[in-house]
């Protein structure tokens, strides 16, 4: 083999010159920004942003995982989003204020490699932060859901848009040479996510803050791919606009983006669909003379919690003819020989499967049994004869409930009557009250 063949081997296989030492230069840069500078920092503040305000909030999301997505994708984009535009724009806009910008010029990176470098650093650190918020949110609402689960598609949305405005936050530091750019970039997202929230046309489905009904649905299964699109595809366009060299290229991701946002906004709310285990019943164990209490899937641990509040409610009723031998909750449409259950919501009502006030719970759920479907009001003109009937529902709702006194002060005595009837007697009259449940003829409504 001769010489000139031997060399041209070797050049043949190693790698371009200069090729290696670049990489290894532009590797070193990027683990230097990783463990310097603002981006460790960026991690821990979008953790501490996403938990402090959701914590407050625990009572409202705790054993549910729709509204828990719900919250964490709120503070996500309506927080964490700004706050991660903040610090990659702070970033992009730190050569301007070291007056190193002219240096970038002899550096033999491309723009692109450079704005890559000093930005991913701190997104990787904030997607970490974010991550470890997710965490234990999750953690914390697991224990107390009884059906269903967190939604990955909601994860990967919230996550690509959290990246792609810090993306564009980045650029906007390297464009705009003013020292608050950083804090007013971060006011101004935040009222431009904000504010489509308060409109009713469905472009503000395109918003990645907009409040979607993660409660009681799931999204389809091109929802995070779509979100993607149109986020990605935006914060894409921005940076190949800044930093490519060939910059027509932006005209790809933006095509992208504008597709992605015409599927969006038609869409609407039919980027969800109904999730099944919410149409799920799960109801208490049968038992002899006590009526079964029915409540959806995901509410089913709250059952213990139900059930004890209305035993003194179910025991007033043992024995009476007609009484309800199955209470759902109010989202379903109760049939006969069923019941409606007091609405309560977590927060309000209800923190962490527990019922807050079971005495107002069993009241509001007497209120539904003896609520009378007259929209039009009773058919009687007279006063006197509409007072009586209204008392007498108090008196019952009272007395069922065990409360201490009728809201209706004037429905006392008849309250002290129905306590002394024998039994025998007040389950035969509960039994003729309870059949004119569904009529307006007050005249029907027997008298206490």
């Amino acid at each position: 083999m001769t010489a000139s063949a031997t060399s041209v081997k070797t050049a043949a296989g190693k790698p371009p010159s200069g090729r290696a030492p670049a990489r290894t230069a532009l590797l070193t840069a990027l683990r230097t920004e990783l463990r310097r500078g603002i981006a460790p920092w960026t991690g821990l503040a979008v953790m501490l942003t996403l938990l402090v305000p959701l914590w407050s909030k625990s009572a409202q999301w705790q054993g549910s995982w729709g509204e828990t997505q719900n919250q964490l994708h709120t503070a996500t984009a309506l927080l964490g989003g700004p706050l991660v535009a903040a610090a990659t724009c702070w970033q992009g806009g730190r050569e301007h204020r070291r007056r190193t910008a002219e240096l970038l010029l002899s550096v033999p990176r491309s723009r692109l490699a450079q704005v890559m470098t000093a930005a991913t650093p701190i997104l990787l650190w904030a997607a970490a932060g974010y991550l470890l918020a997710l965490g234990v949110v999750f953690a914390a609402t697991a224990p107390y859901t009884g059906a269903g689960g967190p939604s990955l598609s909601v994860v990967v949305a919230d996550l690509g848009s959290l990246l792609s405005i810090g993306f564009v936050g980045f650029v906007a530091g390297r464009l705009v040479r003013w020292r608050l750019i950083a804090p007013v970039l971060a006011a101004v997202l935040y009222v431009l996510l904000g504010a489509p929230n308060y409109v009713e046309s469905d472009a503000r489905f395109l918003s990645p803050a907009e409040q979607y009904a993660f409660e009681g649905s799931v999204p389809v299964w091109w929802f995070a791919p779509v979100q993607l699109a149109w986020t990605g595809g935006i914060a894409a366009t921005v940076l190949l606009a800044y930093a490519a060299r060939r910059r027509l290229l932006a005209v790809v991701p933006l095509a992208l983006a504008v597709t992605a946002g015409a599927v969006i906004a038609p869409a609407g709310e039919n980027l969800f669909r109904a999730d099944p285990t919410a149409t799920r019943r799960v109801c208490s164990a049968p038992a002899p003379g006590r009526p079964q209490i029915c409540v959806k899937a995901p509410d089913a641990l709250v059952l213990p919690s139900a059930s004890e509040a209305l035993a003194g409610m179910f025991s007033r009723l043992e024995g009476v003819p007609g009484a309800p031998v199955r209470y759902v909750d109010p989202e379903s449409d109760p049939k006969a020989g069923e019941a409606a259950l007091a609405h309560v919501m977590r927060g309000w009502g209800i923190t962490r499967n527990r019922l807050t006030d079971p005495q107002a719970y069993a009241s509001n759920t007497a209120l539904t049994l003896v609520d009378r479907d007259c929209p039009d009001g009773l058919r009687t003109s007279d006063r006197k004869v509409s007072e009586r009937v209204h008392l007498t529902d108090d008196a019952v709702r009272t007395w069922l409930a065990g409360d201490d006194s009728p809201w209706d002060p004037d429905a006392r005595p008849l309250v002290t009557r129905l306590t002394t009837m024998p039994d025998a007697d007040r389950r035969a009259w509960l039994g003729h009250f309870l059949a004119t449940l569904k009529s307006c003829e007050p005249a029907e409504v027997p008298a206490l």
